[in-house]
């Protein structure tokens, strides 16, 4: 049973957790983080994102100085970019999986070295998805680097790939027809895993990598019991991190069966629900 005041380090989600709407960080977020880490908490971000797309310098501001990256499969020191660690899809499986991908109609974001790649032909994709935030949207187009023949990309740098993440364009149903076929491909390949990070998208890492196996190399790395941890998320993403951590806390905004199997449920994250769960158990 834990009481207040008996955890160490928090785990913070980004994109419908910290962030708002607008991908932005509220001044009552930001308060209480600063009011906790003074009190002796250790904060970290736990996102699908890559490196580069940290807000290092809110992170600076906050006094926040790692990150689980994308999904779990790079854990970084910041503002070093130290990589403590790292699990990546081989290039050749990369590649094979990505000659597949590119015959669909989606937009597919690939993340090496902590930086975010993206290839030409799906920037149009990118903007035809009418689910996506434009805050959202504005990211991936400012931040992603264009690559005009990816698969020759990935063979030349011949290094492996934290994550890829696959968006994909609304039919007139507003169903994603091009999801499933995706789906159907990454099953010929059991040695990654994938998953939904929010936005009907899918990211996938190697088999066996999560933010949870993330936060418990941190905790290693730290010296903190992964008992008197928080992590806080809002997607099937953070699920296994609510898992794995002291305790899990569910964003009011995160779908129903995310709510349903975390240990406690915060306000939304319109409504700083990172600083009301702050409030209530730290």
């Amino acid at each position: 049973m834990h009481t207040q005041n008996s955890f160490q380090l928090v785990a913070l989600d980004l994109d419908g957790t910290l962030f708002n709407s607008q991908s932005q960080v509220s001044d009552v977020n930001k308060s209480a983080i600063k009011h906790a880490i003074h009190k002796g908490t250790t904060f970290v971000i736990s996102t699908g994102r890559p490196y580069d797309g940290l807000p290092l310098e809110v992170m600076a501001d906050l006094g926040i100085c790692y990150a689980i990256t994308t999904n779990g499969a790079a854990v970084y020191k910041v503002p070093e970019k130290e990589c403590l660690f790292e699990t990546c899809i081989p290039a050749k499986l990369a590649i094979d999986i990505l000659e597949d991908l590119l015959q669909l109609d989606i937009h597919i974001n690939l993340f090496l070295h902590g930086n975010a790649y993206a290839p030409s032909k799906c920037r149009q994709a990118l903007m035809s998805i009418r689910s996506l935030p434009d805050s959202l949207k504005n990211y991936m187009l400012t931040t992603r680097k264009s690559i005009e023949d990816m698969p020759a990309f990935l063979r030349k740098q011949n290094s492996g790939v934290q994550k890829m993440t696959l968006n994909f364009p609304e039919g007139e149903d507003n169903s994603f027809p091009d999801r499933s076929k995706a789906m159907e491909i990454l099953d010929r390949y059991p040695q990654v895993s994938y998953l939904c990070g929010g936005y009907n998208n899918l990211e996938f890492t190697m088999a066996g990598i999560s933010k949870g196996k993330g936060l418990a190399l941190l905790c290693q790395y730290l010296n903190i019991s992964i008992d008197h941890t928080i992590a806080c998320g809002d997607s099937e993403n953070d699920l296994d991190i609510m898992k794995a951590a002291g305790l899990g806390v569910a964003m009011a905004n995160a779908p129903r069966e995310i709510r349903e199997l975390a240990d406690d449920i915060t306000l939304s994250n319109e409504e700083d629900g990172v600083a009301a769960m702050i409030q209530k158990w730290l």
